[in-house]
């Protein structure tokens, strides 16, 4: 297979399990570093159609699969972590981590304050709609700058990205850019007293030294799921978990966290498949315990390590 010689880093078989926190999951065929926009769109631009493309953020909020994900692998990094502010406007970059831009957005008078406890990147955070204590990104986004796949780089009304809860509309292999938003105004101080106390009841109430994905599953959503702050999640996925009596469950080197059943946690030696396999046995019995199926909040990628792919690429290399 023959792919473009970009500017950037482009390493083959790259293990993945040390870019995700939950420290699991196989090699990507390709991984794509790009030194700057121009050079992700010109990458993609030459990449033949039928190769698959996988914007990876910092590995928050994801299972990569033992067998890893084929195609390539694109990762944002510097140039790409900007922080601009213009009057009511805060522009960041994909790689721009949700911690920070809340904290340089507070400084400056703008109220994002709920990014502050949210792991992840800007660019992930547009993608799942990302949201704590009753706002979502859907309630100040006002555009995203795309490349899409055929590399042309474009910007888009949040409107167009049909931001519901937890999930976008992106076009298909489409690279987030950068995201503009245009918070409320906030007093500095009271902004970053309001994130110190977002912070304690965070590490009060979540497993935060622990290696979790953040939220396993999604609060099943009530009549309206739209992403905005008026939506009813009034049903909690860790209250099912519980009553279904899977807080602390196992399965290998997994574990549904003791201190909050929400969150599947690498105990130690686990693999993908056990993560997700514990995962989708607690489905089961939440299913079985309440009529209520349970979605995926992290999202999972790549081949099981004994897919046929896997097994027939084995088979090549021997």
């Amino acid at each position: 297979m023959t792919l473009p010689t970009p500017r950037g880093a482009l390493t083959p078989n790259r293990p993945l399990d040390d870019l995700t926190w939950l420290r699991v999951g196989g090699p990507a065929e390709w991984f794509f570093q790009p030194a700057d926009e121009a050079d992700l769109a010109a990458f993609l631009r030459d990449l033949p159609a039928e190769i698959p493309v996988f914007p990876m953020g910092v590995g928050s909020n994801l299972i990569v699969r033992d067998g890893g994900i084929r195609g390539v692998v694109i990762r944002l990094g510097r140039g790409f972590n900007g922080v601009e502010i213009d009057g009511e406007t805060v522009t960041a970059g994909a790689a721009a981590p949700d911690s920070f831009v809340a904290r340089r957005a507070a400084e400056a008078g703008r109220d994002l304050t709920f990014l502050r406890t949210i792991p992840g990147s800007i660019g992930g955070a547009v993608t799942m709609n990302a949201g704590c204590y009753g706002t979502y990104v859907a309630d100040t986004l006002v555009s995203v700058r795309l490349v899409l796949r055929d590399g042309t780089i474009e910007e888009r009304p949040a409107a167009a990205l049909r931001l519901a809860y937890r999930s976008s509309q992106l076009p298909p292999g489409a690279v987030v850019l950068s995201a503009t938003f245009r918070p409320p105004a906030g007093e500095p101080a009271e902004l970053a007293q309001r994130m110190e106390e977002q912070l304690a009841r965070r590490d009060e109430t979540q497993p935060v030294k622990d290696r979790t994905a953040g939220s396993t599953f999604r609060n099943p959503a009530g009549y309206s799921s739209t992403g905005r702050a008026d939506d009813t999640h009034d049903l909690k996925a860790w209250k099912l978990i519980e009553e279904a009596g899977m807080r602390g469950a196992t399965r290998g080197g997994a574990i549904m966290n003791p201190k909050h059943a929400n969150f599947l946690t690498n105990a130690g030696g686990a693999t993908a498949d056990d993560l997700e396999s514990l995962g989708e046995e607690i489905r089961k019995r939440v299913y079985a315990s309440s009529g209520i199926t349970l979605e995926w909040e992290i999202m999972r990628v790549g081949e099981p390590a004994h897919s046929n792919e896997a097994e027939r690429r084995s088979g090549d290399e021997q």
